[in-house]
C-alpha cells in the first residue's frame, strides 16, 4: 500500500508490452554530423583548428557535458563549461532544425511499437531543448512522448541514471526494460541499469567491443542490418520465453 493517501502507482506493462527505452542520437536519428560540426565550430572559435571525425568518434556515446569537460581539459579552453555547453547547443540546435535525418528502420520500429502500444522513451545525453528539437523536427515527438535527459539526472552514460529515471517515468520495473543502443558507453548503462540491451552499433569497428558482448540482441552490421521486423519479433519472442 501508498504511504501517502489517494496515490496511486501508475500501472505495470502487461507483460508482453515490453518496455521500450531509444537512445536518440546514433541510434533513432543520424545527428552524430551535426554534433560534429557544432564541435568543431565551437573549438575553431578558440583557436583549435585541427579537430577531425576521428577526434569527435571517441566521444560518440557520452553525453555532451561529459565531452566537453574532456576537451576543455585537452585544448586548455578558456572558459567555464557551461559557457562551453550553452555555445555547442546553440550551434547544434542551428543545424538540427535545418536537418536530421531519422534512420528508416528505426521509425518503422517506433510505429510498430506504438501501434502495439508498448511503452516507449528516449533517454539521451543530450540537453532537453536538444531532444525536444530533434523529435519535433522529425515527427518522433507524436509516438514518443517520454524523453529524459543527463541533465535531470545526476550522471550521465556509462552510468545508469537517465534509463532508470526514463523507466520511473514510464511506470514499470526497470528489468522489464529493453534498452537501443549504438554506442558502448549505452550499453554499459544499460547493464547497469538491469535492463536488456539491442545494440546496433553506430561504428563499425566497435561491434566486438565487450560492452555489447552483453547484449540480448546485437546487429554487427548497424544500420545496415537492422530491420524493424527483426527487432519486433525478437521482442515478441523475448517476451514469452
Amino acid at each position: 500500500m501508498s504511504d501517502f493517501p489517494g496515490h496511486r502507482p501508475p500501472p505495470a506493462a502487461p507483460a508482453a508490452l515490453t518496455p521500450v527505452i531509444f537512445d536518440l542520437d546514433g541510434t533513432l536519428v543520424d545527428s552524430e554530423p551535426n554534433y560534429y560540426e557544432a564541435g568543431r565550430r565551437l573549438l575553431a572559435g578558440y583557436g583549435v583548428t585541427d579537430f577531425g571525425w576521428e577526434h569527435h568518434a571517441r566521444f560518440i556515446g557520452i553525453g555532451t557535458r561529459e565531452t566537453l569537460e574532456i576537451l576543455s581539459r585537452e585544448f586548455a579552453l578558456d572558459a567555464p563549461v557551461e559557457e562551453l555547453l550553452a555555445a555547442k547547443n546553440r550551434l547544434y540546435l542551428e543545424l538540427a532544425r535545418t536537418h536530421t535525418e531519422v534512420f528508416p528502420q528505426m521509425r518503422e520500429f517506433v510505429a510498430r511499437l506504438h501501434a502495439a502500444g508498448h511503452p516507449m522513451a528516449v533517454a539521451s545525453g543530450s540537453s532537453r531543448a536538444a531532444i525536444e528539437a530533434v523529435l519535433a523536427g522529425t515527427g518522433l515527438d507524436a509516438l514518443l512522448t517520454t524523453a529524459v535527459s543527463a541533465e535531470e539526472v545526476a550522471r550521465g552514460k556509462p552510468e545508469p541514471d537517465v534509463f532508470l529515471e526514463a523507466a520511473r517515468r514510464m511506470g514499470v520495473p526497470p528489468g522489464t526494460c529493453v534498452v537501443l543502443e549504438d554506442a558502448p558507453p549505452g550499453a554499459v548503462a544499460a547493464h547497469r541499469a538491469g535492463m536488456r540491451c539491442m545494440a546496433v552499433p553506430y561504428l563499425a569497428d566497435t561491434a566486438d567491443d565487450p560492452a555489447f558482448a552483453r547484449a540480448a540482441l546485437l546487429f554487427r552490421g548497424g544500420q545496415a542490418e537492422f530491420t524493424a521486423a527483426a527487432a519486433y519479433d525478437w521482442l515478441g519472442r523475448s517476451a514469452r520465453s
